[in-house]
């Protein structure tokens, strides 16, 4: 197996990770935007005990990812930052101004009413980010950004304002709303807390199936590469097949109270959705213009960027694991009872 096709499985890995990390921590903002019914604030306590000691290090996927891009794939990644610089700016506003709502929400002490204000920016952001997210995937894939020699001809609004893009934006929304809704579950300290994120999980659950359908039916107009690669690759049937054995096994999990086991069969069905969008535009990186083998750098940077990673992996992935062990809630015996 060539490097570039290495480092394109381990760039599209990062973008898993972060979708089943940081895209749950957004859906936390979207539940804490919802939070309703008698137990509002416990709601919205629960998110913040969820999210608050790991939401910094769940971005360290995107990081690793654009690091990743830009290394092994500069044509790719100037590309991209070129015809869509105006999503990802907005896109790391997003994050930005998320991520201080949320600690100056925690932390400031001027009364209710100004936390209120802060919760608004967080969820708000929470809402935004996802959108922009999946709106930017939506172009990548589409065929919208055209590139003549390694200049930008499409310009730097039509690629990713498109209906399809819009589609893809609310897949993500609600993809990450449903995964953070299951996690959530799992994490609740009392039965009450559970059933308000169990149904809101069974809801979200169809709002993925549906904005799924949606994409699926405006990616033969919007993306035609998508429309067959999901269609005719030798790994559609098996992405298929198993994204819908992990849909189904996620609600039957769900109806059952299954909640340990309810989150991984979410975690798999997330993570085939990424893989499915990955393997349906192999082998560009930008539809139709850029290739992963055209985009790479030169052999040798990308034996170095692999070493690299390597042993970055050796020595953040025991880290994070330590963390996660160490600062992540514990559910109730009652809880485990019932997972």
């Amino acid at each position: 197996m060539s490097t570039d096709t290495i480092l394109g499985f381990a760039v599209a890995g990062t973008f898993v990770l972060y979708a089943l990390f940081g895209g749950a921590d957004f859906g936390g903002g979207v539940w804490d935007l919802l939070a309703s019914g008698p137990r509002k604030a416990e709601q919205r306590a629960l998110i913040a005990r969820a999210i608050g000691p790991v939401w910094e290090v769940n971005h360290i996927w995107l990081i690793v990812g654009m690091v990743l891009l830009f290394a092994g794939f500069p044509r790719a990644f100037a590309v991209l930052s070129v015809a869509l610089h105006v999503p990802l700016t907005l896109l790391l506003l997003g994050i930005v101004f998320r991520g201080a709502a949320f600690t100056f929400r925690t932390y400031d002490t001027r009364g209710d009413t100004v936390q209120r204000q802060w919760g608004l920016v967080f969820s708000g952001a929470s809402v935004i980010a996802p959108v922009l997210l999946g709106m930017c995937v939506g172009a990548v894939v589409s065929g919208t950004i055209r590139v003549e020699g390694r200049v930008v001809v499409s310009g730097f609004f039509a690629s990713w304002l498109t209906p399809f893009s819009w589609a893809v934006g609310v897949l993500a929304l609600c993809l990450f709303a449903f995964l953070a809704a299951v996690y959530l579950t799992h994490e609740a300290p009392e039965s009450a807390l559970r059933e308000d994120f169990r149904r809101r999980a069974m809801g979200a659950g169809v709002a993925v199936f549906v904005a799924a359908l949606a994409v699926l039916l405006l990616a033969r107009e919007g993306a035609p590469r998508v429309w067959e690669g999901l269609l005719r690759s030798p790994f559609a049937l098996a992405l298929h097949a198993g994204t819908a054995v992990a849909a189904v096994a996620s609600f039957a999990l769900l109806w059952t109270r299954r909640f340990q086991w309810a989150r991984v069969a979410a975690a798999v069905q997330a993570g085939l959705i990424v893989l499915g969008w990955a393997a349906s535009q192999h082998p560009f990186l930008v539809v139709p213009d850029v290739t992963l083998h055209g985009a790479a750098a030169s052999p040798g940077a990308q034996r170095l960027l692999l070493v690299a990673l390597g042993v970055g992996t050796a020595v953040v992935v025991p880290s994070l694991v330590l963390l996660f062990r160490v600062f992540r809630p514990v559910p109730t015996p009652s809880a485990g009872s019932e997972a």
